[in-house]
């Protein structure tokens, strides 16, 4: 009841709606993938962990085409292609690409558990110093802290992927692999950050 009080408490902030084609084709593909690397033949999300990236370009739309496209990875060749949930701009605008009952192929080892967030730029400090971004982010995480119950342990980097302990992955050759994207240090002023907001 306490719990329910509390996510009621927390608005959700503006999203912006800009779906990437996820159709049947992609939830099958998303299955056969979460079949092969946890196990479990699903595109269904059961989010436990909040996970950060940034785009590693300068344009929300340079990232929608990507997520979009579908291509398969450079390793195996397999599908979906990468997506993330949410994209929040350099403005501060956050945009919703996918519903957050589906699997976003986003963080090795953490996919069928992890609502990916990307921002758009090219470091965490980066975004860090942008006022409008870091605010749209800390509520969009809050929101979604809330209405998930993800505690703030589980909102992680993409570079501390490994140390969750809800990390899984089959496939031997990715079982240790993560990305530089969201650090420790920098995610522990996010999270310092998250605390305290309002």
């Amino acid at each position: 009841m306490i719990l329910a009080l509390a996510a009621a408490a927390v608005i959700q902030p503006h999203v912006v709606w800009r779906p990437i084609p996820y159709g049947p084709k992609r939830r099958a593909e998303m299955a056969h993938y979460s079949a092969l690397h946890y196990g479990v033949h699903s595109s269904v999300l059961r989010p436990r962990v909040i996970v950060e990236h940034y785009t590693a370009n300068e344009s929300f739309s340079a990232t929608w085409n990507t997520f979009a496209a579908d291509t398969p990875d450079p390793d195996l060749g397999q599908l979906p292609g990468t997506c993330a949930h949410f994209v929040v701009d350099k403005d501060g605008t956050i945009y919703q690409l996918v519903r957050l009952d589906v699997i976003c192929r986003h963080t090795v080892g953490l996919n069928d558990v992890a609502i990916g967030i990307e921002h758009v730029g090219n470091s965490d400090s980066e975004i860090l110093r942008d006022a409008a971004q870091i605010r749209s982010s800390l509520l969009l995480t809050r929101w979604l802290m809330a209405k998930f119950h993800i505690t703030l342990k589980n909102v992680i980097g993409h570079n501390e992927s490994l140390s969750s302990p809800f990390h899984k992955e089959l496939y031997r050759p990715w079982a240790h692999q993560t990305h530089g994207d969201w650090n420790h240090a920098d995610m522990t002023v996010y999270r310092a950050r998250r605390a305290a907001t309002r």
